[in-house]
């Protein structure tokens, strides 16, 4: 999903979720930037609730931060 998507789903601008909520994310380290884009960390699925994604390749989560 683009971050274009995201904005609209949750009445935000692109900017303001770049500026804004992915610093705060990255920091509390509930997402990762990747060489493939941002992802969602395991730690982010545990305060959710939710079941992990099942992702295992966890070696590039940290890769460009």
């Amino acid at each position: 999903m683009g971050a274009d998507t995201v904005a609209v789903a949750v009445s935000e601008q692109r900017d303001t979720l770049e500026d804004v909520y992915e610093p705060f994310l990255i920091k509390a380290g509930f997402l990762a930037r990747t060489p493939r884009g941002r992802v969602v960390t395991p730690l982010a699925y545990q305060h959710l609730g939710f079941p992990s994604s099942g992702r295992t390749d966890a070696d590039d989560l940290f890769l460009g931060q």
